[in-house]
Order: structure tokens, then C-alpha cells, then sequence
């Protein structure tokens, strides 16, 4: 099967394009130094309609669902913002992936009304609280407690490394918790929305991160904070699949912003290969250097395809449940497959590129005056965001039938 996008998807990623270069590039490395992280391009970012590719028409969105490619959309914007700067591509990532999507899919009707519209036009960001001191990649292992009394969720615990949780437009922030425990001992975890502003939740200060410094990122605490029993995000517990359901979607989306990183790194090592003048001539004359470029062309190559076949599958996905039908096994878990290896090789890709274009560029490429260290710095955490490189090949594996723990 090949996967060539149609001509409305390159018009769309040229449009994109157009708007990184110029609203995000002339400011990033400022914004970088500073660790500013820019409302006002944010809420441009929503009026272009980029919060809303995969948001139906009520809400707002453009109601690109199915055989649209709404989700490729997604991706194809998540890509080209990444090209020019890997935070402001998370903050689109997690705004659509972490914030909208939960709510779209699991909220009740009057939830979607509440708070859609503003998420979709970009006016307001939420995030998606699961990460916790002692439960990373073993979500299972989540301490931050619900307790139901008299009509509302009293919520109590700690989140950490929440993005898009803390910003002056963050409206509301989506946490697990453990709402009771199953018969045979393991916890019940449902899903809880709490409002930003809400007495006993506090959105600590923000991170001294390695890279993504432009983004909002922060470690939340909840202490008797009380919300609405109203505010139950899907069916009590059914938390932990629905944070799963979420994952899957958003490794893919984190896979098409490390392609935007591959990407931005072959084209800054073409162009210092081709300027860089040493022994007489361009660097880039050099089999030392050129074979590492050609080595990115490869890498982009394959983590595009990889990413944009798992993009497919999902807007397939996506087509059958708009038609009135229901999901196979099957269909559900050859994406889930095409998801983990695409998030796997486009993210440790990524940090491959990032340290040949570093290469590339010698002494230059140690100085922040330079993009490729800010490519750099951010690049690892593609790695560890959304699900760890070790958790990718444990869901191929089993995957492939693997019995692997």
C-alpha cells in the first residue's frame, strides 16, 4: 500500500508552513532563551483552525473525520509547526491529542458544549493529567484519590510533567484517579475533570526543563479539591482505557512531530554543507559529512511513511465509526501495532538526526546562536513522552504474539 497524500493535505502543509515560518521562526530562539511561553501564537495556532481538524462542525471544528484525514491533518500540522520549533508542536500535539480528544470522545453532551468550543477555537487549552512521582509508565500504579461525597469528587494527589496544565488560557485539566477498588484488588480508575481555578488544585511552578522550553509544562497538586459529580469524564472506571485509547492516537501524533524534527535537521545540514567552506571547498564534498546527511534522508524517509501509515489507518478507523460501524479486533490492533513502531523509529530517529546535524555543524553546532542545539536539547524527550522507547517494543512484541513482560 503507499500512502501519498492527496492534494488538499499538501495545500494544507503549505499553509502550515507558511504560518510557522512566519510567526514562529523570526521569535523562537528568544522565546527559547526566555522560556516564554506564547499565548498569543497559541490562539493563532486556534484560529487557523489547527485545534480543530478532528473537532465536528458543532464545536466549531472543521469536522474532517474519516475519509477526510482529519487525524492526518493533525499530523501534517503537528509536523510543519515541529519543523520550525519541536515545543510549540507539542503544545498543538498535546492541545488536540491530551485536551480536545478525551472530551470529544468520552464527555457526555453537555461536557462537549462546556468546554469544546473555546478548546477548538484555540482560546483555551486543557491537559491531560496521568503522570504521577511513582507512576510513569506503570499508570496502573496511580496514588491520586477521588472519593465521592455528598454529590461532588473530592480529589487528592500529585501529578507531574502535565503539558498545557498551568498556562494563563489553560481552562481545565483532565486527571486519573482512583475512584474505589474491584473485587479482585486492583484500583478502580476513572477519569475527573478539574476546572483551572478550583480551590485545592494547584498548578505548581513550571519546569527548569532540558528542551520544549517555550511549552507550558508542570507538576499539579490537589488537595481536597472538589468538583461536580457531574465533572466524571466517561464511564466510572473506565479511566485507564481510556487514557490507553488516548496513547495510541497520541504516539502517532508525537512520531509526526519527530518527523518535523528529522526534517528541520536535513535541511540545516544541506544548507551549512553547502556554505561551510573547509580544505578549499564545501564541507559537504566530504564523504564524512554527506554519507550522515544521506543517512537523514533515509531516516526521514521511513519515519514519514511510518507515521503517515499509521495516520491512515487511524482516519480509516475513524470512517468506520462516523459510517455507523463497529471496530474489529483486528482493525483495532493492527493500528495499535503501526502506532508503537511508527512512535518507536521517528523518536529514536530523531535523536539520531538531531546528533549528526550537531555533527554536521562542529564547534558551531555546541552554540545556542545555532537551531541544531535547541533540535538537540529538545529531541530526547521524544524518546519518554507518550510512552517510553522500552514500552513501544514491548507492544510490538506482544503484538507479534510475544509473551513479554
Amino acid at each position: 500500500m503507499t500512502y501519498e497524500l492527496s492534494r488538499e493535505h499538501e495545500e494544507f502543509r503549505r499553509t502550515v508552513r507558511d504560518f510557522a515560518e512566519a510567526e514562529i521562526a523570526p521569535h523562537i530562539a528568544q522565546w527559547d532563551r526566555e522560556h516564554h511561553f506564547p499565548t498569543d501564537v497559541v490562539q493563532k495556532m486556534g484560529a487557523l483552525g489547527l485545534m480543530g481538524l478532528t473537532a465536528p462542525e458543532e464545536f466549531g471544528g472543521a469536522g474532517l473525520a474519516g475519509e477526510d484525514g482529519g487525524f492526518t491533518s493533525l499530523c501534517l500540522a503537528i509536523e510543519e509547526i515541529g519543523r520550525v520549533d519541536q515545543a510549540m508542536g507539542i503544545t498543538l500535539e498535546a492541545a488536540v491529542g491530551l485536551g480536545i480528544n478525551p472530551i470529544l470522545t468520552y464527555g457526555t453532551d453537555e461536557q462537549k458544549k462546556t468546554w469544546l468550543p473555546d478548546l477548538v477555537a484555540g482560546q483555551r487549552l486543557a491537559g491531560f493529567g496521568l503522570t504521577e512521582p511513582g507512576a510513569g509508565s506503570d499508570a496502573g500504579a496511580t496514588r491520586t484519590k477521588a472519593e465521592l461525597v455528598d454529590g461532588e469528587w473530592v480529589v487528592n494527589g500529585a501529578k507531574q510533567f502535565i503539558t498545557n496544565s498551568g498556562s494563563a488560557i489553560t481552562s481545565v485539566v483532565t486527571v486519573t484517579a482512583r475512584t474505589g477498588q474491584r473485587p479482585d484488588g486492583r484500583p478502580e480508575i476513572s477519569t475527573i475533570m478539574l476546572p483551572s481555578g478550583t480551590p485545592g488544585f494547584t498548578a505548581e511552578k513550571g519546569y527548569e526543563k532540558l528542551g520544549w522550553h517555550a511549552s507550558d509544562t508542570h507538576p499539579l497538586t490537589f488537595v481536597d479539591a472538589r468538583v461536580p459529580e457531574s465533572h466524571l469524564l466517561g464511564e466510572r472506571g473506565r479511566g485507564y482505557a481510556q487514557f490507553l485509547a488516548t496513547l495510541d492516537d497520541g504516539r502517532v501524533a508525537i512520531a509526526a512531530l519527530a518527523v518535523g524534527c528529522i526534517q528541520a535537521c536535513l535541511d540545516l545540514s544541506l544548507t551549512y554543507a553547502g556554505e561551510r567552506q573547509t580544505f578549499g571547498g564545501p564541507i559537504g564534498r566530504k564523504q564524512g559529512v554527506a554519507f550522515q546527511i544521506s543517512d537523514l534522508q533515509v531516516m526521514l524517509d521511513a519515519s514519514r511513511l511510518l507515521t503517515y501509515r499509521a495516520a491512515s489507518l487511524k482516519d480509516r478507523m475513524d470512517a468506520v465509526v462516523v459510517g455507523g460501524g463497529s471496530l474489529s479486533n483486528a482493525m483495532v490492533a493492527e493500528f495499535k501495532q503501526a502506532a508503537a513502531v511508527a512512535k518507536l523509529y521517528a523518536t529514536e530517529s530523531a535523536v539520531t538526526a538531531t546528533r549528526i546535524a550537531t555533527q554536521v555543524f562542529g564547534g558551531y553546532g555546541f552554540m545556542e546562536e545555532y537551531p541544531v542545539a535547541r533540535f538537540y536539547r529538545d529531541a530526547k524527550v521524544l524518546e519518554i513522552g507518550e510512552g517510553t522507547s522500552e514500552v513501544q517494543r514491548m507492544l510490538i512484541a506482544r503484538g507479534l504474539g510475544l509473551p513479554v513482560e
